[in-house]
C-alpha cells in the first residue's frame, strides 16, 4: 500500500506542477484550482507514504521520477525541447531511482 500511495503522490504533483504552467501566474481559475487541490493531494499522499517508507527514499521516488515525468509531459505538451545532455541526465536519475528502490537496503522490500 506505501507504494501506491506514494504513486498517487506523484502523480498528483506532476499534475499540479504541470497545471502551474497553464495558470499563467495564478491568473487563470481553473488551472490555478487543479495546482492547489493537486499539491495538497499530493503532500497527503506523501505523509501517508512516509508511515512506512523511509523519508530519503520516499522522497529521492518522488523528486527523481516527478523529474521525468514533468519533464516529458512539458515535451510533449507544452513544446519544451531537450537536448542530449537532459536525456542523458534524465537517464541517470531514472536509475538512480531503480537503484535505490532496487538495491537499497533502506528501501522496503
Amino acid at each position: 500500500m506505501p507504494y501506491l500511495f506514494l504513486a498517487l503522490a506523484i502523480v498528483s504533483e506532476v499534475t499540479a506542477t504541470s497545471f502551474m504552467k497553464l495558470s499563467d501566474g495564478f491568473t487563470r481559475p481553473i488551472p490555478s484550482i487543479v495546482t492547489a487541490i493537486g499539491y495538497a493531494l499530493a503532500f497527503y499522499f506523501l505523509s501517508l507514504t512516509l508511515r512506512t517508507i523511509p523519508t530519503g527514499v520516499a522522497y529521492a521516488l518522488w523528486s527523481g521520477a516527478g523529474i521525468v515525468l514533468i519533464t516529458g509531459i512539458a515535451w510533449i505538451f507544452q513544446g519544451q525541447k531537450l537536448d542530449a545532455a537532459a536525456l542523458v541526465g534524465m537517464g541517470f536519475i531514472l536509475a538512480g531511482v531503480i537503484i535505490m528502490n532496487g538495491f537499497s537496503n533502506t528501501a522496503p522490500h
